[in-house]
């Protein structure tokens, strides 16, 4: 589990994804910046939120983000940390997760690849397997338990959400569901221009064709495509960037 105070993304990173940061911002930062807002008008805040899409789609970069305007602590885990060899030892994490969260309120607790100790459940004589459902009971038991109109927010993603068990994503426990689709062209616009800002282009430098092309870039592909052009210029030593 990785602890960070202040996370340094901020929504001015983020390429597109007008529609996924608004409605984070209604689920995960109004309720813990401007609570009275949910009172005023009679409803309760969401508890958690779930983002599912192709893998490099910028889910991990919008809970950051997300941490960062809200000033809150950002709590992150991997689903696969979760998974311990010995008996007991998932539930505890869990356990100690949500209550480290507690302490350092306002807080999200950020759980990526939950697929890994959340998929649905079949009868199984595997200790392995039985040690996961106790580690996924407890987790369900944890969101039941606390307060959502607390300042403890918790973010999910995965790339299959198809796969998950449905007692995890019902309304009570994480009560909305993000998509994130990869990148049209105004979004892939949007992060080439974020990822060159800093970059020395040259003038035939056509981002353009790199934004209209039928290919299924992710933001993590684009990222790296940027990355890439830059280290070819200092491996060549020139002062730009050419294509």
């Amino acid at each position: 589990m990785k602890v960070d105070k202040a996370p340094l993304e901020t929504y001015a990173d983020i390429g597109g994804l007008e529609e996924q940061i608004m409605e984070i911002r209604e689920a995960v930062e109004l309720p813990l910046t401007h609570p009275e807002l949910y009172e005023d008008v009679g409803i309760k805040p969401p508890k958690g939120v779930i983002l599912y899409g192709v893998p490099g789609t910028g889910k991990t970069l919008l809970a950051k983000a997300v941490a960062a305007e809200t000033s809150a602590t950002f709590l992150r885990v991997v689903g696969s940390e979760l998974i311990q060899k010995y008996l007991g030892e998932g539930p505890k994490l869990v356990r100690e997760m949500f209550r480290v969260a507690q302490e350092n309120s306002p807080s999200i607790i950020f759980i990526d690849e939950i697929d890994a100790v959340a998929t649905k459940r079949y009868d199984t004589t595997s200790g392995g397997e039985k040690e996961i459902q106790r580690t996924m009971l407890e987790l369900l038991n944890q969101l039941d338990g606390f307060d959502d109109a607390g300042e403890v927010k918790v973010i999910m993603a995965t790339n299959r959400i198809e796969s998950l068990d449905p007692a995890l994503i019902r309304p009570g426990r994480i009560d909305r569901k993000i998509e994130f689709p990869l990148p049209d062209e105004k979004t892939k616009r949007g992060i080439f221009k974020i990822h060159t800002s800093r970059m020395t282009l040259s003038d035939d430098v056509n981002l353009e064709e790199f934004v209209v092309a039928k290919d299924d870039l992710s933001g993590a592909d684009i990222k790296a495509i940027c990355s890439e052009a830059g280290m070819l210029a200092l491996r060549e030593r020139r002062m730009q960037v050419t294509q």
